[in-house]
């Protein structure tokens, strides 16, 4: 079985690499490759702090002449630096180098794969949903900083309320269908496009909750957002 996970940078580096989520991340790795050798797991890592502080940077010093393009590749050139040290950490499981281009990526040899951004226009959620189609994973898990999805930004609006399940539809709704280089929100409106187009699942769940993170790799319940095609 092939689990696609999007593993935020948030997550990974939210100012400096976090090193003690990282070892635990891997012995959660460690745990059900050994439960089962048939267990196989993509990573797809993003940006997190080191994209901000670049990205803020770019846009400080060049004041009104900030494209869009150099922005995002800022951001991909750091999801690359996260990705080759996860690749690093999971030496022992993952024996490809880590994938850019999510639609030239050979057959799985290991029980890891590690991949980053590819290019601009969308965050690495899309190269997650491309790889999920690619492998036939019916599910992408969205770690990040947040525990579920919200009706609104909690942090600016004291109605705001969790959500458990949500369509496509409606989840689209609320985030847009444009993509804008560090954009916050919960998933990628580029990437949940693709994913309703294709009906995939994606669970969107605290990174760093790793006890949260085994209950859904077992199938139990769990504490997130699961966002799906019907709520039927």
């Amino acid at each position: 079985m092939v689990t696609v996970i999007s593993l935020g940078g948030s997550i990974v580096a939210p100012d400096r690499v976090d090193v003690e989520f990282l070892k635990n991340f891997t012995n959660l790795v460690r745990f059900f490759i050994e439960k089962d050798t048939n267990n196989r797991f993509i990573f797809v890592v993003g940006g997190g702090g080191p994209a901000r502080l670049y990205q803020n940077a770019y846009r400080e010093i060049s004041s009104e002449k900030i494209k869009d393009e150099e922005a995002d590749w800022i951001g991909i050139m750091a999801t690359r630096l996260n990705a080759q040290l996860v690749k690093a950490v999971m030496s022992e499981w993952c024996n490809q180098e880590v994938v850019y281009n999510p639609l030239q990526v050979d057959p799985l040899t290991g029980h890891v794969l590690v991949a980053a951004g590819w290019k601009p226009g969308f965050s690495t959620d899309y190269d997650a949903v491309l790889l999920a189609e690619r492998f036939g994973a019916e599910i992408v898990i969205n770690l990040s900083n947040i525990e579920k999805v919200y009706t609104a930004d909690p942090k600016t609006d004291s109605n705001a309320k969790p959500i458990d399940k949500i369509t496509w539809a409606d989840f689209r709704s609320m985030v847009g269908d444009e993509w804008v280089p560090g954009k916050n929100v919960p998933f990628d409106p580029i990437a949940s496009r693709h994913a309703e187009k294709i009906g995939l699942k994606v669970i969107c769940a605290a990174g760093k909750n790793l006890d949260n993170l085994k209950k859904i790799l077992n199938g139990e319940d769990f504490f997130g957002t699961t966002i799906c095609s019907s709520l039927n």
